[in-house]
């Protein structure tokens, strides 16, 4: 392979950001100080290390509201326009997305950067520098550094398609015909960033041993990982045997897109996924199970904070890859958080990150299927009426009247969202025990209403997913325990495994294996029992066809506002039809319950086909580099 080469004008020790949280106090100091050359920076260990942990502190905050662009930039999670949140991201999830600088522009900002500092990283200590650093170390560090360089090229990847591959620094005096480099086709990067998340799993640990200093840090796990969801990707519509990609050409006529499909891609996903999955779980990993004892709770309460905690819980088993420079702190879980009671602060539980009504039909039915599909169950009037029993009192408070949506849904539903009525059980309960705790009380009037100046909640659904359990609240002030950002979860692996078989070779024993793993853990049964038991549709899982669009579901409801929605109904190439859909809640002026409960069009949002799909190259960056190409439809 062609390994090309890229010369970056910016300053040695440009950064974007740091290391944050208490979990891992060794990365907070990233930069060598005062460092004046190079040479001095690899003299000795401790500053060699520093230059690590700058690699490392590229990466994007993703457990950040605006650090993740997941969060914003889709349908999965919507904010008041402008008073509690200024967003790049969502400006593109409202169609503004330009040409003339972009929004949330990584080609021209840090990651380039970070690219650049690794590739410095990695040659001074292949050539023997750090005289201080034992070998066993100097081998470790080059693959953390190596998988850092493959994870900012995936991330580029992702965002804009074909991009230059950048294997080397160019000296400053390169000539211009070296500095101009060129995008590279999609496959051609695909086997580029797989090669190297090879290269440095075979020097990374299975885990890490010092837990105290070393959490955050990459192992081999996180490198199959990403390299399964790699390649999960180049399997996928978007890019594999894209039509709509076919003008996309360099200057010369060198084609960036392969169109014709290639299903063996789907196949050598698949092993990416087996991997990944057997060393994880050699390492260790495994679904996540709440297991504190000495709590006055239910079954039913114990299996929601089984499907919470599996976010929220620091540094548990379920964490292939635990993003310690994206730790989900204050800014993202208050920004979540709704006021519980008539003294909760406004400005401690903001309750801005809604939740569409599209997505809460999007789980399933308590019996496990799609609610349009349950032939027991009619959910066709979603803002029907109904008062809630003593026996649904873990989900809703008794006697409180709420939507018929709200209703016999499963326990993801629940311990994902909450809503007008819903409960919402934590650490500081006021009862102790989930008998009577907390209910979100959301009508204009109430304290969780959208009453506040700044802080609203434009839909009616607060996204519970993101709030640790152990958040405590009252007159005086709240807290809220920080954890690491999930970036890979054993979970997200089941489903890339599944999905990837299933595509290979369709419906299997193997497929609903690792499907059913996971439902088991959200409370339900597997995919065949409820399809054949409650699913006007009773054969879907027979097919490829009909499995795919489960495996999508699930898919969807397992790592809802994690995240994931945006990348994958792109790789899907369904996001010309889901982007497209008007975002709906209920009526937040509402003061009573006939009033609130109208559904009310937030935004009409509006996705282009199949331009959005991609990021727009800064047209600054091809004035300076006449041979870059922009994407299709900028």
């Amino acid at each position: 392979m062609n390994r090309l080469k890229y010369k970056i004008a910016v300053g040695a020790f440009g950064l974007m950001g740091l290391f944050g949280g208490t979990s891992c106090e060794s990365f907070v100091d990233v930069v060598p100080d005062n460092v004046a050359t190079i040479d001095h920076a690899f003299k000795l260990r401790n500053e060699a290390e520093k230059y690590l942990f700058t690699c490392y502190s590229y990466m994007p905050y993703n457990g950040a509201t605006n650090g993740n662009i997941g969060f914003l930039a889709g349908d999965e999670m919507w904010i008041p326009y402008r008073t509690s949140i200024e967003s790049a991201s969502f400006e593109i999830a409202r169609g503004n997305q330009r040409r003339a600088n972009p929004f949330v522009d990584v080609w021209n900002g840090g990651i380039y950067v970070g690219i650049r500092h690794c590739n410095i990283f990695i040659e001074q200590l292949e050539n023997g520098a750090v005289p201080d650093l034992g070998e066993i170390e100097r081998r470790r560090w080059i693959g953390e550094a190596e998988f850092l360089k493959a994870y900012f090229h995936f991330y580029l990847l992702r965002m804009y398609g074909p991009i230059p591959i950048i294997d080397e620094n160019l000296p400053i005096d390169a000539p211009e015909e070296e500095v101009n480099v060129k995008r590279r086709p999609v496959d051609e990067v695909v086997t580029y960033i797989a090669e190297l998340l090879d290269q440095s799993a075979e020097k990374l640990p299975e885990s890490i041993s010092d837990r105290n200093t070393e959490m955050g840090r990459v192992t081999q796990p996180v490198a199959k990982g990403l390299k399964a969801k790699l390649l999960l990707m180049a399997a996928s519509p978007l890019f594999n045997g894209n039509q709509d990609m076919a003008s996309l050409r360099n200057k010369d006529g060198e084609q960036l897109f392969n169109l014709t499909y290639d299903e063996n891609k789907w196949r050598i996903a698949a092993d990416a996924a087996e991997e990944a999955i057997s060393i994880a779980e050699a390492a260790g990993h495994r679904l996540y199970e709440f297991n504190e004892v000495g709590l006055a709770i239910t079954d039913t309460t114990r299996t929601e904070l089984s499907i919470r905690q599996a976010i929220c819980e620091r540094w548990n088993a379920e964490h292939v890859w635990g993003n310690s420079n994206g730790i989900a702190g204050l800014d993202l879980q208050r920004n979540a958080m709704a006021p519980l009671a008539t003294d909760h602060n406004h400005n401690n539980a903001r309750k801005i990150l809604s939740a569409p009504l599209k997505i809460a039909k999007q789980f399933y039915s308590k019996n496990g299927v799609p609610i349009d599909e349950d032939k027991t169950l009619d959910f066709s009037e979603v803002d029907e009426l109904r008062t809630a029993t003593h026996d649904e009192r873990f989900y809703i408070a008794e006697g409180f009247e709420t939507a018929r949506i709200n209703f016999d849904r499963e326990p993801r539903f629940y311990a994902s969202l909450s809503f007008d009525g819903g409960k919402w059980y934590k650490y500081d309960s006021p009862t102790n025990s989930d008998e009577g705790t907390y209910t979100v009380r959301s009508k204009f009037v109430d304290y969780a209403g959208s009453n506040h100046a700044f802080h609203t909640n434009v839909t009616g659904y607060f996204i519970k997913k993101l709030v640790d359990w152990n958040q405590s609240m009252s007159s005086s002030g709240a807290t809220y325990r920080s954890y690491d950002w999930p970036e890979i979860r054993l979970s997200d692996l089941y489903l890339m495994y599944a999905e990837a078989l299933n595509e290979a070779e369709g419906p299997s024993a193997t497929v609903f294996e690792y499907l059913d793993k996971i439902r088991v853990r959200a409370g339900l049964a597997g995919v065949q029992e409820s399809w054949q038991n409650f699913s006007l549709e009773p054969d879907k899982f027979s097919t490829k066809d009909g499995l795919r669009e489960i495996i999508h579901q699930e898919r969807l409801i397992e790592l809802a506002f994690e995240g994931h929605r945006l990348w994958d109904l792109k790789r899907w190439k369904k996001a010309n039809e889901m982007l497209n859909q008007p975002i709906q809640g209920w009526n937040m002026k509402g003061e009573t319950t006939n009033t609130y409960y109208q559904v009310n069009t937030v935004y009409s949002q509006r996705f282009v086909s199949p331009r959005d799909y991609f990021w727009p190259i800064n047209e600054g960056s091809l004035i300076q580099n006449p041979n870059l190409v922009q994407n299709v439809g900028w």
